[in-house]
Parts: C-alpha cells; structure tokens; sequence
C-alpha cells in the first residue's frame, strides 16, 4: 500500500438485513469503502464465515480495491448478519446476530506489518464484545502509529470501562451526539451543552481530536485545540445506515492529505448527507457530484 496515503480497517464485516433485501456492510467496512473510493490505500482486518455470504464480502472488498490478505475464514462460525429495522424517519436500529466470523478476528503474520506501514488504524468499539476480536485489538493497537476510535454504541454490546481504555488508547475519536453525553455521563460530567462535553471528553482521555457528528445539524471538530464547525446540509434522508461512517472516511482522507481542518469537515458532512440521502451504506459518489452538492450555484 501507499504509505503515504494508507489506511487499515479492524472490525466487523457483515450482510445488513433490510426489509427489501440484503446489502453488503458494518461500520470498518463501510469506512473502508469510502476511503478507497477517495483515492486512499485501504486494507480492511477482519474474519468471515466458510460460505457464500464470506465470499461474496471478500469479491466486494475487492471489486473496491480494497486489500483482503488480512481477511481471515472461519470454519466454525458464519459470516455476520445483522437485521435493520427502519424508522418512518429513516433512522435504523440493530438486532447483531452473534457469535459470528468477525467475533472470532485472529492475529496472523502479515496484520502487524501492514498496520506499521499505514497511516490510520481505524477501530469501533462494537467488535470487542467477543474476547477473542477484543485481544486481537488491543495487541494490534500497539503497533499502530495514528489510532482512530470510530464509537458505535450497540446495546447491549459494551461496557464503560472497555470504552474508556479504547478512548485512552486513540489519538482521534469520532462521536454522534447521543453517545457523546452518554459517555460523558460515564465519566461523571456534570456539563449540559455539547460543546462543554466534549472539551471534558477530551481533556478525561488525553484525546488532542474529536469529532462528534450531529445528525442533520452537521458535526463539530475539536482539533488542536481548536473547533470547527459545520450546520449541515439539506437532504431528504432514505436511511442514516453508513452515512456517518462516510463522514468519518472522508474526514480521515481530508486529515492524511493534509487538507484544511475545516473544509474537511464540510467536505465530510457534504458525503455523509448525500449517503443518508441513498438506500444502504455504500453508495456510489464522484467529486463532482459531491462539490456540485455543496456549492449549486457556482456549478
């Protein structure tokens, strides 16, 4: 992979369940796509099951120049499903099949030195609840130079103390607006507004950036010790599925280019809007598309 521009996904990769149908998802995987899409090197860490389901993700992850040599097969677990249950809204909630392929993430030979050539470690939280995913984890960290702690908080599936290890371990940290306070809350803020909640969260974990995304209303970025903000785009949203792991992707591709901090952000809040916009997790987007979205009159 480019070193330059190099990215690893650890975590879960599995089929979402819609009412109308299968598609191919989980949050690194979904980051990992996007981030190929936008022109970074990306190899994605992961098991999936001896079936068809595993061999159908392993072509995908392919198809999207993805690096599969660090995808593992399980013999004794299937590749992971998860059921999607969509609000009138278009907001989704879980039921994660378990124990599944990625559950079961075993180091191999090739992990560590791939993850030293790269860029960003990019991890969740949700593909700790199994023990033998969450070794796997923490032995990788060690080794990983820029650690980017994706939280997605799936009840029943994590626990304060396994968060705040995570969050500890990570130089950036990306965040929606419920599991901010929510994890706020764990670590005994008495702060009500946002911004204050996450000046604590960051000063509690020694975490120099966060980002926390806020639904339609756009995200802020504390970086360097300074905030960026964006209010959010128009959209009419089909399903939120994937969209803020597009704007975690795109965000990561702005800061490995080394791009401006805030038109990053906007960038990425641009992406994650045009995503929620589209059924699934991984749509298809070019730049144009996306730049003629953020600025319609002067395309």
């Amino acid at each position: 992979m480019n070193k330059k521009l190099s990215a690893v996904c650890f975590g879960e990769v599995l089929f979402d369940v819609f009412p109308d149908g299968e598609r191919i998802g989980g949050a690194p995987l979904n980051v990992a796509s996007r981030l190929a899409s936008l022109g970074v090197s990306t190899g994605m860490i992961s098991s999936i099951g001896n079936d068809e389901k595993g061999r159908k993700i392993k072509a995908y992850l392919q198809d999207k120049n993805i690096a599969t040599e660090n995808i593992t097969i399980q013999n004794d677990y299937p590749t992971g499903v998860v059921n999607v249950n969509l609000s009138a809204g278009g907001s989704a909630t879980y039921e994660i099949a378990h124990p599944a392929a990625w559950d079961k993430i075993e180091i191999t030979k090739t992990m560590k030195p791939t993850i030293s050539e790269s860029n960003a470690f990019i991890f969740g939280s949700l593909v700790c609840r199994d023990s033998v995913s969450r070794n796997s984890l923490f032995e990788l960290l060690k080794t990983a130079s820029y650690k980017v702690f994706d939280i997605n908080l799936r009840p029943p599936h994590y626990e304060k103390d396994l968060l705040i290890k995570l969050m500890e371990e990570a130089d950036f940290i990306k965040f929606n607006d419920d599991e901010l306070f929510e994890i706020a809350a764990m670590l005994d803020s008495k702060h009500n507004s946002l911004e204050q909640n996450l000046e604590f969260v960051a000063k509690q974990t020694n975490t120099k950036s966060i980002c926390v995304t806020k639904g339609r209303h756009g995200a802020v970025l504390l970086k360097d010790e300074k905030r960026y903000y964006n209010s959010g785009f128009k959209t009419s949203v089909k399903d939120t599925v994937g969209a803020g792991d597009s704007f975690l992707a795109s965000l990561i591709s702005g800061i490995l280019k080394e791009e401006n901090s805030q038109s990053s952000l906007d960038f990425a809040c641009a992406v994650g809007a045009l995503v929620a916009a589209e059924e699934g997790a991984n749509p298809e987007l070019d730049e144009k598309h996306i730049q003629k979205f953020m600025f319609p009159i002067l395309m």
